[in-house]
């Protein structure tokens, strides 16, 4: 070994050796410490990023991957409950291939058009068909369970077969049956995208052909209901409030909060209506589209060729009849016709009536005209007395006691907490002040025993100056190991020799106690000897 690196590791030993237990337990704490953050680091750094290899994979499927993974020596955690599995960023993409090769995950496969790849050539058309309405029947399902909340869902497909032996066929139904994940639920918005989602997939069916039932057995959508039927109430709810809060936040900077009070009731019109109108108009600048002359025209002379009955019922010449003409014109004309058919669909939801009772604090409204108010109001709200609404605006004293109430309630648990938090605040503080005294105090402790331990006191007493006939070997004790120490010295030079003995005592007591017991036995046993 080198001789600098051998001093510098003689040099650390003797610096460890000088350590207190106190001290060197410092040390191996720090150093330990030291290790493990180094351990953890590296750990971090080394880690490799995981990225989802598959997501909403079902339990059967979820423990084919892993065991599958686990052959391959590919490491892998789970996510989301088990329903993702995450794998290296660098072998995503290979095992995803490998696992596919595997054919893994099976449900994803397993369902929808891939089902007619495995269709043969000599499969019969009954097969065809029912082998198709199994692919619309899972992909849709796969789509639905896409939605955000929802966790499986299963479409079954009513498709009646087309025949030449009926005049109307019926249309096409589905059913929907959804499992929504723990602590979600569904709302009338994806209720109505899984409606139109399924009823746009499939040929011929109307949103009012498909049912939606959840896991919980709640009837969601119903078979022959109108697309929003079933959310008139949430409509009509939605409506009045909207409405309230309008005129509510007008009369909110007309008189101040809390100040005012707002009422609609609303009835609104979900019936569906059609009207279909036509309309003729003549045009008068264009020529007829078709035009027919008939003229018939007779002359010539009449003649009698019996005359008139007399008595006994002999004829009675009428003589010679006058000459005549007949003529008769007829005209046929067609004319250009213009033809409007307009053909109205009045969709639900429309207002059909409502009532807005408003009711403002005496107090604050004691300067405002109500008439005014009135008209705000009803702009506001969109009142039409022709449409048969109702609009009253009335000025009265509010009750406040419960508002003062509730004040003093806020305020007085208001100050509870600020007291509570002063109090949790002066326990914490005073906790923290005793640990901080403890470990003061332990400081103190191991400083003081550090320094005592280090500062052992030795009394060497006065050196005697040594003359030319004086034999080291006569000194007894103490003096021998002394005078065999420090050789004959001029006088000056003794001050100086015992401050750097004490200097050396002072800094390493054990080491000069260890060397003055050796130097004692050593002297005992020549003496002996002698």
């Amino acid at each position: 070994m080198p001789a600098q690196i051998s001093a510098v590791l003689e040099r650390m030993g003797g610096t460890v050796k000088q350590f207190t237990l106190a001290q060197r337990t410092l040390a191996i704490i720090g150093l330990a410490v030291l290790v493990l953050g180094a351990v953890a680091l590296t750990s971090w750094m080394t880690k490799p990023s995981l990225s989802p290899l598959f997501t909403s994979l079902s339990a059967t499927d979820a423990s084919a991957v892993v065991d599958e993974l686990s052959a391959a020596g590919v490491a892998y955690e789970l996510a989301d409950g088990g329903s993702t599995v995450m794998v290296p960023a660098d072998q995503l993409y290979s095992m995803r291939l490998k696992l596919a090769a595997a054919g893994l995950p099976a449900n994803a496969d397993g369902a929808g058009y891939s089902l007619l790849d495995d269709m043969g050539m000599t499969a019969s058309e009954f097969q065809q068909e029912v082998t198709y309405q199994r692919a619309l029947e899972g992909e849709l399902s796969k789509t639905i369970s896409a939605l955000s909340g929802v966790e499986a869902a299963t479409v079954k497909l009513a498709i009646p077969e087309d025949s030449v032996f009926v005049s109307q066929t019926a249309d096409p139904t589905a059913s929907v049956f959804v499992r929504t994940a723990q602590g979600s639920t569904l709302g009338a918005e994806k209720v109505q995208a899984i409606v139109h989602l399924v009823s746009a997939g499939i040929e011929g069916m109307k949103p009012a052909d498909v049912a939606v039932v959840d896991s919980s057995g709640a009837v969601l959508s119903t078979v022959g209901a109108e697309t929003g039927t079933g959310l008139s109430g949430q409509q009509t709810a939605e409506y009045e409030s909207r409405v309230q809060l309008a005129v509510q936040a007008m009369l909110d900077r007309l008189v101040g909060a809390g100040k005012s009070a707002v009422t609609l009731t609303a009835e609104l019109d979900y019936d569906k209506t059609e009207r279909v109108s036509e309309q003729f108009s003549a045009t008068p600048d264009v020529p007829p589209l078709i035009s027919a002359t008939t003229t018939e025209e007779y002359t010539g002379r009449g003649s009698t060729s019996t005359g008139v009955l007399g008595p006994d019922n002999i004829a009675v010449p009428s003589g010679d009849a006058d000459a005549g003409a007949y003529s008769s014109t007829t005209e046929n004309l067609n004319n250009a016709v213009n033809k409007v058919t307009e053909q109205t669909v009045t969709a639900p939801g429309s207002v059909k009536r409502q009532s807005l009772a408003v009711a403002v604090d005496a107090a604050a409204a004691a300067k405002i005209d109500m008439n005014e108010l009135t008209a705000m109001v009803s702009a506001a709200a969109g009142i039409d007395t022709a449409r048969g609404d109702t609009v009253a605006v009335q000025r009265m004293a509010f009750d406040t006691t419960t508002a003062e109430a509730a004040q003093a309630a806020l305020s007085a648990a208001d100050a509870q907490a600020a007291k509570a938090a002063t109090a949790s605040l002066v326990r914490e503080l005073a906790i923290a002040g005793a640990v901080l005294l403890i470990v003061l105090a332990l400081l103190v402790a191991a400083v003081r025993r550090s320094r005592r331990n280090r500062r052992e006191s030795l009394d060497i007493g006065e050196l005697p100056l040594l003359g030319a006939g004086d034999d080291p070997l006569e000194l007894e004790g103490p003096d021998l190991a002394l005078a065999a120490l420090t050789p004959p010295v001029a006088p000056d030079g003794s001050a100086i020799r015992r401050a750097e003995i004490s200097a050396l005592a002072d800094e390493q007591p054990a080491e000069v106690a260890d060397l003055l017991r050796g130097w004692l036995s050593t002297s005992g046993s020549g003496a002996g000897r002698r």
